[in-house]
């Protein structure tokens, strides 16, 4: 049998190798998109995101033709319901991002933190510990600091907000109950999930491009440059989708939500490197650095024993160590 130690060793590098997977790929398409929409005109977020999927699904039937994907079961009621969350969210980001400014639409993304604590409070049984609360504050405040400016808000920008908030928070709090309800991995998952979600972007995106861009995308002029960059796009997609699986499988979704921080962060940075510094101050600094410290402080809070954990294991393992008191260092948390 393999030393538990070794086993943890094993599991941080996994997990290490799947979080630097979401985040190469995730910060890799936020840089090609922006090429794309910025430099080419390609303003079509929502048809892109359904040839995102196209693609990935694509994927998954090449690996599932190949045997690399095994036949799983997903009921359809499931499926549709983690669909209709993972639409709404998209839809709901983008006409977000149309109707507020900038600084409310980066406060309603910092909002989906304490919307997933909750969902996994009231679902799921989840019990924070002091320093892991205080931790996710402390992200908040950074993120806040380095991204949130001007703040102006109206009632269907603030609807479309928390359509947003809360159908992400229900899509990624799916993804984690999905795979353990029914033992699905994360290709098996996607696979489900991607052809319903290509067909249906699809066919409600050009409509709703067109609302927002006034724009009709079967009018775009392609040109080498652009269908590069497009192409590119969907590619990377295709691990994007697949990492966010995998480490809110791997993690939770409040997790992948704190640590998903450190991409803003990167971003930023990166940007700066990229695309000159303008915007570059004294308060976005301070920013950067207080998210960091907080990532840090959640990371080591969430792992001790107590930190994060079902209520049910939690009140196992105090009556445990009231009838044995000599198993108490022998005991080990249950973590999620």
């Amino acid at each position: 049998m393999m030393a538990p130690s070794s086993k943890a060793d094993k599991k941080a590098a996994l997990d290490a190798a799947a979080w630097m997977f979401n985040v190469v790929t995730s910060v890799g398409i936020i840089i090609v998109n922006k090429a794309l929409m910025a430099t080419y005109g390609f303003s079509f977020a929502t048809t892109l995101t359904g040839l995102h999927f196209l693609t990935t699904t694509l994927m998954t039937g090449v690996l599932r033709w190949l045997g690399y994907i095994q036949p799983s079961h997903l009921p359809v009621s499931e499926l549709l319901k983690f669909v209709l969350f993972a639409n709404f969210s998209i839809v709901g980001m983008n006409v977000s991002l149309m109707l507020n400014s900038v600084g409310f639409y980066q406060i309603a993304k910092l909002s989906m933190i304490p919307v997933s604590c909750l969902l996994e409070v009231v679902l799921d049984k989840i019990r924070y510990s002091r320093d892991t609360k205080l931790s996710i504050l402390v992200v908040l405040m950074g993120v806040a600091v380095c991204t949130v400016t001007d703040v102006s808000v109206n009632s269907r920008g603030f609807i479309a907000a928390f359509v947003a908030v809360w159908s992400t928070a229900m899509q990624q709090y799916y993804v984690h109950y999905l795979q353990r309800k029914y033992s699905l991995s994360s290709f098996n998952l996607l696979g489900h999930t991607a052809p319903v979600q290509a067909a249906s972007l699809l066919l409600i995106g050009p409509f709703l491009d067109y609302l927002l861009t006034n724009k009709k995308v079967y009018e775009f002029d392609f040109n080498i440059a652009s269908a590069i960059f497009l192409s590119l796009s969907c590619i990377i997609a295709i691990g994007t989708n697949l990492s966010q699986f995998i480490c809110i499988g791997r993690f939770t979704a409040v997790s992948f939500q704190v640590l998903g921080h450190m991409k803003t962060i990167l971003v930023l940075i990166l940007g700066f490197l990229f695309f000159g510094k303008e915007g570059l101050n004294i308060q976005v600094v301070i920013g950067m650095l207080i998210a960091i410290v907080g990532m840090v402080w959640y990371g080591n809070a969430s792992s001790k024993p107590g930190g994060k954990e079902r209520r049910s294991h939690s009140m196992a393992r105090s009556s445990q160590q009231k009838l044995v008191p000599s198993l108490e260092s022998t005991e080990l948390d249950d973590k999620v």
